[in-house]
């Protein structure tokens, strides 16, 4: 069967996690990705731990299906074979901090110039202007400065850390592929490139959509937005985890009228249901009971309880017990081959090719000569 993205060619001068894991994705989809890699270093993914023989695993996890040429840029060579690579390809995608592909020749306009069909994607923290564009930073620090970090947490306590990378994947990776998939569609309608600008932190901000833009609708009307105190972030005592005997968690959704009141029916509490959707004294007094509860039996008694019912209660996993699950095992979410498990990326639109991950400049030679160069 074929995938969708086949024919399409992408060079990822990208490092680390937004741009590998965007063109992960293509990889996936059936895209050639070909990554530009600093010769004698790479990707600096290639060096962090945990190491698989005397690679890294993080590496070998975003890398599969891709080829490695290693080029210096920094070099009028390279640079020159980057330019002349640049013409025969559909896309690029590249992670560095603004200006600096300017600086070594190989920006929009330069690239777009030999090849006006050529779709630039540039993934950076706050994008390619406004007074931060050249401030350093990492997907906790976009979160801070978007307002999603403050958003988690208890009411009166610290802010939460999500312990995933929220900006770099939501707000960079997909967002770059939405972006690179929306001017491939111009493209075939007008048969020119675009520079497509991606900043992390905007992209993280769109996680707070439904309620930063309900706080502007409202205007004067309406109060900032507050930590652990409204519907979704710990407000309603309906919506949110609860501690079991054993020191395990479940996480309660049961936000419908119908959901919570089935919840309290299955618990023998129906009195409870008055409480669900109060954010005071009254909320405060429900989740207090709620906890008592779930407090009581340990976290396989909730499981066999919520086991058979329609009522948005599940156990948190946690480690390798994901791994495990029989959902994510149905759906085909893990892959084995060559006796490595591979994580799959999530759209499943046809048999995803498993290529293993390149050594650090294994095609140059291939790939210069595919497009007539030395």
């Amino acid at each position: 069967m074929s995938l969708p993205l086949e024919g399409l060619k992408v060079l990822d001068l990208s490092r680390l996690l937004p741009g590998p894991y965007a063109t992960l994705v293509l990889a996936d989809l059936g895209a050639q990705v070909d990554k530009v890699e600093e010769p004698g270093v790479g990707d600096y993914t290639r060096h962090s731990p945990p190491m698989k023989d005397d690679t890294s695993a993080l590496f070998l996890g975003l890398n599969r299906n891709k080829r490695s040429i290693a080029l210096d840029l920094k070099s009028a060579d390279g640079a020159a074979k980057l330019k002349a690579l640049a013409k025969q390809y559909d896309v690029l995608v590249e992670s560095f901090r603004p200006g600096v592909m300017d600086k070594l020749g190989l920006g929009w306009d330069a690239l777009s110039r030999e090849n006006p069909r050529l779709i630039f994607c540039a993934i950076s923290g706050y994008g390619n202007t406004g007074p931060d564009r050249l401030r350093a930073g990492h997907d906790l620090n976009y979160l801070a400065r978007c307002g999603a970090l403050a958003y988690g947490g208890k009411a009166g306590g610290a802010p939460a850390m999500a312990g995933v990378q929220i900006a770099d994947i939501g707000g960079g990776s997909l967002f770059a592929l939405v972006g690179i998939l929306a001017a491939l569609h111009e493209r075939a309608r007008t048969g020119k490139g675009r520079f497509v600008d991606v900043s992390m932190t905007d992209g993280a901000m769109a996680f707070l959509h439904m309620h930063l833009a309900a706080r502007l609708v409202m205007g004067e009307d309406g109060t900032p937005l507050a930590r652990g105190r409204e519907a979704l972030n710990g407000g309603y005592p309906c919506y949110g985890l609860y501690q079991t005997q054993d020191q395990r968690w479940l996480a309660v959704g049961a936000l419908e009228p119908k959901f919570f009141m089935g919840l309290c029916a299955a618990l023998e509490r129906p009195e409870l249901t008055d409480g669900a959707y109060d954010t005071g004294a009254l909320g405060a007094k429900t989740r207090a009971e709620l906890e008592k509860v779930f407090a009581a039996k340990p976290l396989a008694h909730w499981i066999e309880l919520f086991r058979t019912v329609d009522l948005c209660v599940e156990p948190v996993l946690e480690g390798d017990e994901v791994l495990d699950d029989p959902q994510l095992k149905a759906r085909g979410v893990f892959v084995e081959q060559g006796g490595v498990r591979w994580l799959r990326t999530p759209l499943q639109l046809g048999q995803v090719p498993l290529e293993p991950p390149p050594a650090l400049g294994q095609h140059t030679e291939e790939i210069l000569r595919e497009h007539g160069l030395a």
